[in-house]
């Protein structure tokens, strides 16, 4: 009992996160799985509620806030940093939001992992710049309000999986709050890899995406079995679909359940549904090719 608390206990409980926040979630279990000897980065987001902003922390392990632009960097810095003291038994982790990813910390996350660098870089993706105030991303999808799209978004979702996979990470996954046993086996996989890892995790936002906090899970699930967020990893360049969907269920059961999506047209609708079916069917014609 005494050892299966101590495991629990590597966020502090009480953060005071939004209720029904997956982004929690996804910490929780990162820590779970690596255990104690971790080093975790976080840059200005929803995660620094955790890391905090004096002398207090969540994390019971070390944790450092760098800036939104070069979490990637920091994270590279410590791992050689490590590698000189000989020390190769500690896990260095980024764990930031979509904005600090695809978009303002691109540069340096495409950087460490072109050097190579022994990192686990944790994406939860959240759509938004969730933490200082709903603005746009680059991961936000089309036709979803945010305060900075009042109208709905009119560019689709970036790619940044695809972009990092032309890369030739070692190891490349997708994972869903709403499938955790997958997200897991994803984690302990990433613990053995002698490189750069990327794990992209879709974590839904009732306080961003307007739904009840108690269907989180739910509509993380529902992002998986439309085929708008398969779930899959590369090793070295080999895919494998790790959550089948034999019917695709229809777009429009996800985007009815969430606010953010109450101007999305029928034609965006449309857009969403065939790109998600065709992104599938390749996904499948690869996996069986291989």
């Amino acid at each position: 009992m005494g050892s299966a608390t101590e495991k629990l206990s590597l966020i502090s409980c009480g953060i005071t996160t939004c209720e029904g926040c997956a982004m929690e979630l996804i910490g929780r279990v990162t820590l779970d799985v690596l255990g104690p000897k971790t080093i975790i980065l976080t840059p200005p987001s929803c995660s620094a509620i955790i890391t905090g902003y004096g002398r207090e922390t969540g994390w019971r392990v070390p944790a450092f806030q760098s800036n939104l632009e070069n979490i990637a960097a920091y994270c590279s810095g410590i791992r050689v940093a490590l590698e000189v003291q000989g020390k190769d038994n500690v896990h260095v982790v980024a764990f930031a939001g979509d904005g600090g990813t695809v978009d303002i910390g691109l540069q340096a996350l495409s950087g460490a992992i072109e050097r190579g660098h022994k990192i686990i870089y944790i994406c939860y993706d959240n759509e938004a710049y969730m933490n200082t105030g709903i603005q746009r991303s680059g991961a936000t999808p089309l036709g979803a309000w945010t305060t900075t799209t009042p109208a709905g978004k009119k560019e689709s979702k970036k790619d940044i999986v695809g972009m990092l996979r032309a890369q030739g990470i070692p190891y490349l996954a997708t994972a869903s709050a709403g499938y955790i046993d997958d997200f897991r086996r994803k984690v302990e996989r990433a613990k053995d890899v002698d490189g750069p890892v990327y794990i992209h995790v879709l974590t839904p936002c009732a306080t961003g995406w307007r739904f009840p906090p108690k269907e989180t899970v739910n509509i993380a699930r529902l992002a998986v079995d439309t085929g708008l967020w398969p779930l899959y990893e590369v090793v070295d360049g080999r895919l494998k679909i790790t959550r089948k969907v034999k019917t695709l269920k229809p777009v429009t059961d996800y985007v009815q359940c969430q606010g953010r999506f109450r101007s999305i047209s029928a034609d965006q609708i449309a857009q969403l549904e065939k790109g998600a079916e065709k992104l599938y069917q390749e996904l499948l014609a690869e996996e069986e090719k291989a």
